[in-house]
């Protein structure tokens, strides 16, 4: 039976330029979709699955998502002092002991491998997770519960996967599968942001990942790959002989707020999604849509 993943990684060190000026002062994971940040979600979503400590790669100048993270007590005693019992609630389910978060700095931007291998002395030996916030996940079941399910089974690596179009191959790590029951895809190899004539198939690796360790053997030679940067599917193709490797395709959906559009998106479905939202919603974006 597969070890306990117990750990998140969440890579938070982007500067997030695609929304400026929205970003110039304000991280990018913390702007809100409906009504909380998009890295929160993240948590939520880990925690759900089981995840106990939490560990974010993140640079100088973004110290708003720890603060998120932390207790607040000027302000829970305010709201504790005018008996606003919901809002004290919402603050403080937002929090994290402070035992359960780490926070380690990225120097450079080298890549997703260079920022998970950044959190390597933290995570030790034993599986772990890796969450990037931008892909947003509305499920009933939440998607890294649904991984690490999978890898109680299978072990090894698993990640979340979903068939794109095969122009948009080249924004992707890509799976060459060896087989596959329609749920879970073994894999023989990985393509990082292969062309759409050279992709061995249009299986997609999402921001979703548990990771056995031995990834780090790979990462700590520092490779670069696309784009001049330490690539975490590079790593993770070196470890397939020795690694078991399997896709999962995950039952919800995934929005990309790495993008406006997918942004936007995403604020719509979620504020749907929320029952007390959408009964008023549904009329709004008729009569916008009309």
């Amino acid at each position: 039976m597969a070890q306990r993943v117990r750990k998140a990684v969440l890579p938070v060190a982007g500067l997030g330029t695609r929304f400026l000026p929205a970003t110039k002062v304000i991280p990018k994971e913390m702007i809100p979709v409906v009504d909380k940040p998009v890295v929160q979600y993240a948590v939520e979503e880990a925690r759900a699955a089981g995840i106990e400590e939490f560990i974010f790669v993140s640079a100088e100048g973004k110290e708003a998502i720890a603060a998120h993270f932390s207790a607040q007590e000027v302000l829970e005693k305010s709201l504790e002092a005018k008996n606003k019992t919901a809002e004290l609630k919402l603050v403080r389910d937002a929090s994290l002991a402070p035992g359960n978060m780490q926070l380690v700095i990225q120097g450079e931007p080298l890549g997703l491998g260079h920022a998970v291998w950044c959190a390597k002395e933290l995570v030790g030996r034993e599986p772990f997770a890796v969450i990037l916030p931008d892909d947003m996940v509305l499920a009933r079941t939440s998607c890294m519960k649904q991984l690490i399910d999978a890898h109680a089974k299978v072990g090894g690596h698993v990640v979340a996967v979903e068939d794109v179009p095969r122009d948009q191959t080249s924004r992707y790590g890509i799976l060459d599968v060896a087989s596959d029951d329609g749920k879970l895809a073994s894999a023989r190899g990985l393509v990082e942001k292969p062309q759409p004539e050279k992709a061995p198939s249009t299986l997609a690796i999402i921001g979703r990942y548990v990771l056995d360790p031995s990834v780090f053997d790979e990462l700590d030679k520092h490779t670069r790959g696309a784009g001049n940067e330490i690539q975490l599917t590079d790593a993770l193709n070196k470890t397939i002989a020795r690694t078991p490797f399997h896709g999962l395709r995950f039952e919800g959906k995934r929005y990309d707020c790495g993008t406006r559009v997918g942004f936007v998106e995403a604020n719509v479905a979620f504020a749907l999604a929320n029952p007390d939202l959408a009964p008023r919603l549904k009329p709004l974006l008729a009569r916008l849509m009309g």
